[in-house]
């Protein structure tokens, strides 16, 4: 990797390190004061994309950890969301948890369910792990619409009781802002130090090649579980939050459509890349508003007896068109044409092949 001119590691703290020069921590730190200042002068619907975004890149980090770092593909990453929200709520309505307490027992035990849909990762892989996954996918929402829905509600849209942090309500997008970011910038930071430690290497190793990895003495099995449960917790962690920032939580919300979203994130922000999936969230959900917002002017260029077709349509052909066109052109994603140019940047004014 490039490195700026005049830029030496003599210690191994150093080296190991993920801000290193003095430019890398002006910028860290101004982006964390621009981050803490956005409910200052963002309008409330900005406030509440950026909360989306926040959500989506816990999620996205946790399938980066198992599809990315490990290569195994899951289907089922809304449903590991649905099970974290409704976990949260019931602990909160009905056994009277604070919300501090019952985002932890929510991710943990949405992150144990995923060791569960994780066990056939030792005897398939590929295409028919996916259908394993994919499994999760139709047997959670059957399982909250079926099994107690006088506790789970159902079909119905339960609201959750106010949240507070601090003895402070989160009552408004910008209080419930600030929690979001507090997680979201934890969790990119953790998972961009489990990259760089032995268990990251660990996965990256099985993702290369299982074989091998095995031949040279690693667990296969007890990694590819650790890789679904931190995933899976990771999944809980943005349902639980989910549920503070909508106030309410509905089964009908964590579909199988979503489930894929999160994986064309992934694919688009760059597989294995932790900057990767926050490059990908951020473009799917902006190119998800626009797509919203543009939809109806699109669609009245057609006949009246097309409109609503396009309309409907048009969100899944551009999102399968990107992605496609990403696969073709761009199949390391947007992570590897941000590191093109960091590195011509660095060797600037010189050519980076020289």
């Amino acid at each position: 990797m490039w490195r700026p001119c005049g830029t030496f590691d003599d210690t191994y703290e150093k080296n190991i390190s993920i801000v290193r020069t003095p430019a890398q921590w002006i910028i860290t730190l101004a982006s964390l004061v621009a981050l803490a200042l956005v409910p200052e002068f963002a309008s409330g619907r900005v406030i509440v994309t950026v909360n989306l975004i926040g959500i989506s890149i816990i999620s996205a980090q946790g399938l980066n950890v198992l599809t990315g770092m490990t290569g195994q593909i899951s289907l089922g990453q809304a449903a590991f969301m649905g099970v974290g929200a409704f976990i949260q709520m019931m602990l909160m309505n009905h056994l009277g948890f604070p919300f501090w307490l019952a985002l932890p027992f929510a991710a943990l035990l949405t992150g144990l369910m995923g060791v569960f849909f994780g066990l056939p990762s030792l005897r398939i892989k590929g295409f028919y792990l996916a259908m394993a996954t994919l499994a999760a996918q139709f047997l959670v929402p059957w399982m909250i619409i079926h099994i107690r829905p006088d506790i789970t509600g159902g079909t119905n849209t339960i609201t959750i009781k106010p949240a507070s942090l601090l003895g402070i309500a989160l009552s408004s997008q910008s209080r419930i802002y600030y929690v979001i970011m507090f997680f979201t910038v934890v969790v990119i930071y953790l998972v961009r130090n489990l990259a760089r430690c032995k268990i990251g290497r660990a996965f990256i190793a099985i993702r290369d090649n299982d074989l091998a990895a095995e031949v040279m003495g690693l667990e296969i099995f007890r990694y590819k579980l650790l890789s679904f449960f931190i995933c899976s917790l990771l999944a809980g962690l943005a349902g639980g939050l989910w549920t503070i920032w909508m106030g309410s939580v509905n089964v009908d919300i964590f579909t199988l459509e979503e489930s894929v979203w999160y994986l064309g994130m992934i694919i688009v922000g760059g597989l294995g890349s932790v900057p990767g999936a926050v490059f990908g969230v951020i473009f799917i959900r902006l190119l998800s508003l626009f797509i919203h917002i543009w939809a109806p002017t699109v669609s009245g260029f057609f006949p009246t007896v097309f409109a609503a077709s396009v309309e409907k349509g048009l969100h899944p052909l551009l999102f399968g068109l990107i992605i496609l066109l990403f696969l073709i052109y761009e199949p390391r994603g947007m992570s590897h044409r941000w590191e093109i140019i960091k590195n011509w940047y660095r060797s600037w004014p010189f050519s980076p092949g020289v």
